[in-house]
């Protein structure tokens, strides 16, 4: 079984720079409501809201939309040079560098609000 996580975000385009920042490739393009980009063992799939497919509006005629709290963790190589490299990109950082009981952790939101909690574990 595949697993995959999926994002509705409010434009593909403008996603996937910040997803390529954090190490994803994209593996599949199909502009302008779907991306499929891989990194490692991970495959996130991104759909634009209104766009058909995931992005459609259900049958009570709710469209999809991105943000909220929910959230995939990634472990980059060096915390502090992730969120400054977003930071001096232009990207929200929503919570600054925090001590948690499991290690460090930032939490950063694509160009849609979604967001991506970047986590350095305690050792």
């Amino acid at each position: 079984m595949t697993a995959n996580i999926r994002y509705i975000v409010s434009n593909v385009d403008a996603a996937i720079p910040f997803y390529e920042r954090l190490g994803f490739a994209v593996d599949l393009h199909r502009a302008p409501g779907f991306a499929r980009l891989i990194r490692g063992d991970l495959a996130l799939l991104l759909n634009q809201a209104g766009a058909g497919g995931a992005g459609q509006s259900s049958d009570a005629g709710q469209l999809p939309e991105p943000g909220g709290w929910n959230r995939f963790q990634l472990e980059p190589d060096d915390l502090d040079a992730t969120v400054k490299d977003l930071r001096d990109g232009g990207f929200r950082i929503r919570t600054d560098i925090v001590q948690g009981n499991g290690g460090r952790q930032a939490v950063v939101e694509d160009p849609s609000g979604n967001p991506v909690e970047l986590f350095e574990p305690r050792v």
